[in-house]
């Protein structure tokens, strides 16, 4: 049902959290007009929002009355959800083996929305460009991991978050919805799939997600390497088959399989 049409949708409270959706780690300060030109909103409906939001400690003045900053509010929020995900203390030392032997990142990553976030990441190699850390995102039809989700979702939700992906952004899905089937082909024999540089130019991403949804998140294991260390064939070789023996291994831990 679309959201205009649920009568128990809180429309309001929608527009609060897109406003907190805004910032993003190289867009750490924003104005009301900023505000109001990504999320389409009048300029007097953001002026009452972010009000509410500085009052509520989920924004904070930055210098600027006009220019806000996220609060504190917005980190105490999150910290019962990571500290619940046991996984994340499981599969840490296993993530940081295979980073120190791939000489890259690894991650765990979930969907949120439109984007896949890191929710737990060892790194080993200064070299990559991006460096992962919880709480930043990764697209989701142009990375390893984003398509794993893809591959591995329910029909009925697949099909949804498609079809959101295609409404939001129809260039981009039109540039990478074709590589999903065989990013689906490499998952069924594979047990991961890859990315040669579809997303970032200096570097591959190999992903591998859980056999189901475990405390109804369905989690992705994604591994990143600097492009200039071998061929991408190579890497896909050595790198894969130890991402997907990673997500077994935490599946048994987790009691999954």
């Amino acid at each position: 049902m679309p959201l205009e049409r649920d009568r128990d949708f809180a429309t309001t409270l929608a527009h609060g959290i897109d406003i907190l959706a805004c910032f993003r780690a190289d867009r750490p300060e924003l104005a009301n007009k900023d505000f109001a030109s990504q999320t389409g909103l009048s300029k007097s409906a953001v002026a009452r929002l972010t009000h509410t939001l500085v009052e509520l400690g989920f924004l904070q003045r930055s210098g600027s009355p006009s220019r806000y900053r996220l609060g504190a509010s917005v980190l105490a929020l999150s910290y019962p959800l990571l500290a619940s995900m046991q996984i994340r203390q499981l599969a840490r030392p296993l993530m940081k083996q295979l980073a120190d032997h791939a000489r890259g990142a690894v991650s765990l990553v979930v969907r949120d929305r439109l984007q896949m976030v890191y929710v737990e990441t060892a790194r080993s190699n200064d070299a990559l460009q991006t460096r992962p850390d919880i709480g930043a995102s990764l697209p989701l039809l142009a990375s390893a991991a984003g398509k794993a989700w893809l591959c591995r979702a329910p029909d009925s939700e697949r099909a949804a978050v498609l079809n959101q992906l295609r409404v939001a952004d129809a260039d981009h899905y039109a540039a990478h919805f074709s590589s999903l089937a065989a990013a689906t082909r490499d998952l069924e024999r594979k047990g991961y799939c890859g990315n040669n540089m579809q997303w970032r130019p200096d570097a591959y991403g190999f992903a591998a997600p859980l056999c189901r949804p475990y405390q109804s998140l369905l989690y992705v294991f994604n591994c990143g390497v600097p492009s200039g260390d071998g061929p991408y064939r190579d890497r896909a070789a050595d790198i894969g088959p130890r991402l997907v023996a990673l997500a077994r291994e935490t599946e048994q831990l987790l009691g999954l399989n």
